[in-house]
Parts: structure tokens; sequence; C-alpha cells
């Protein structure tokens, strides 16, 4: 599989063109406090095709140069592209693919989930398990790179993926066409064992730290949750999404 070296675009021209040509990023780097035509061209694009742009310091640039540049002195010129190594799709496409093959939709929401291990195990176990697809927010999400695409044992090239600028809003729009959204918690929850699954469906994963935002949380239909026997609090969040995901499937087949 190729590295990331071959997905990352440098200098703004380049850049310019390759968001001309049709190209998907996953995200820009841009450096902090330029706003010069050129740059301003570059946000201008890339907010019209729902690209994710980071404002960073000339150090993290230069630093991403160090490691992605196939030479040793990349020429960035305050921005730095990666192009996405998947197609993203509207969750209008999700639903209208999946009822026109007579299946019950199935979708995995990812609220805060920024480690690319944990996102590619994720992308795994759904695929495997059925899902139909992720939905990820374009900001404060893993980058979908080389590495997630290995974790996730190629699963990433079989499951679709949506890109959401608000997880809010696209809930809510999951919520208007019939699915029903489950939001995973440790207190205060039903057992997954007592949960009909078998309805149009979400089911929300929050991150290792934090878990699912407030905001998020309060947009769910039911809390549902893992029954834990031992001392240990909780799981990491790719193994909660796999046992989750099981009892689905499981749950779905009777």
């Amino acid at each position: 599989m190729a590295d990331d070296k071959h997905f990352c675009i440098f200098g703004r021209k380049p850049i310019i063109e390759a968001l001309k040509a049709g190209k998907r990023f996953d995200k820009i780097l841009v450096l902090k406090n330029i706003t010069d035509d050129e740059m301003r061209e570059i946000y201008k694009m890339a907010k019209d095709v729902d690209t994710p742009i980071q404002n960073v310091p000339k150090e993290k640039l230069e630093s991403v140069a160090r490691k992605y540049s196939k030479h040793r002195e990349a020429n960035h010129q305050g921005v730095i592209g990666f192009l996405s190594i998947i197609d993203y799709y509207s969750l209008d496409d999700v639903l209208h693919q999946t009822y026109a093959k007579g299946e019950t939709p199935l979708l995995v929401i990812l609220d805060g989930v920024t480690d690319v291990g944990n996102f590619g195990a994720i992308a795994r176990s759904a695929e495997c398990l059925g899902a139909h697809a992720l939905v990820v927010p374009a900001q404060g999400s893993a980058q979908i790179n080389a590495e997630a695409m290995k974790t996730s044992a190629g699963a990433l090239n079989n499951i679709l993926v949506c890109r959401e600028k608000s997880l809010v809003t696209a809930i809510k729009y999951l919520k208007v066409n019939g699915i029903k959204v489950f939001g995973t918690d440790k207190h205060k929850a039903t057992d997954i064992s007592k949960v009909d699954f078998t309805e149009p469906c979400a089911i929300v994963l929050g991150s290792e730290g934090d878990g699912i935002s407030a905001e998020i949380m309060k947009l769910c239909d039911e809390r549902i949750m893992i029954p834990m026997a031992g001392q240990t609090e909780s799981l990491n969040v790719s193994v909660s999404a796999g046992i989750v995901l099981y009892e689905i499937s499981r749950s779905r087949k009777k």
C-alpha cells in the first residue's frame, strides 16, 4: 500500500490546481495569518467542497513537510494538503442505497474519535458486522490515511464514509428520516441485550477521554450500555464498537 507521502500536495498553485481538477482533500494545513489572494482562493474553493482547513504555526507545517515530503526540503509556501484516499458520500446516498438493496440501515457515528488506530479498527468491525456507513465530523476526527487503511484491513475500501460539517445537523436529518439514534454510555443506560435493534438505527460512539458530547447525547433517542463484570471502568472505544455491532448483527438474524 502506498504511504502518506503519495497523498500530500505541497504549495499553493498545486493545491489550487488539484481543487480545480476535482481532487478531494482530507484536510488542508495553512500557515496562520496569511491572507493574500492565492490563500483566499484556496479558502473559498475548500469551503465550496466542504474540505476542512486547519490554521497552524510555521513549526507545524515544517514538521509535516519533513515527515511527508519525499525530498529533504519541501517548498510548502505556507500550505500542505492531504488528498483523501477514499470517496465520501452523503447521508442521502447511504439511505437510498441501503433501502434500494432491501436492507435495514445501520450507521456508526463517531463523535470525537481522533485516534487513527481506533478509527481503523472501528471501520473494520463496522464493515464486518454489517454497518452501512461511518459518519464523521469534518473537524475533530481521525485522519483517514494509510495507517487507518492498514488498521482497517482494507475495510475502508468497502464501507461508505460520510463527512459532515455538523454531527448535530446530521443526526437531526437521520431522525427525520426514521433512523433511531442510540448513544453509548456507561451510566443510566439500557443493557444492549434488551434493546430492539431491528429497526433502522445509528449508533453514536464518543472519544476515549470525554465520551459523547452533551449536545450530541441530548439528541440520542436512547442510551445503551455494555454490561461490565470486572473492575476496569471502561472498554477501548473500538472494542466497544465491536461488541455493540455484534449484538446488533446477532439480534437482526433472529
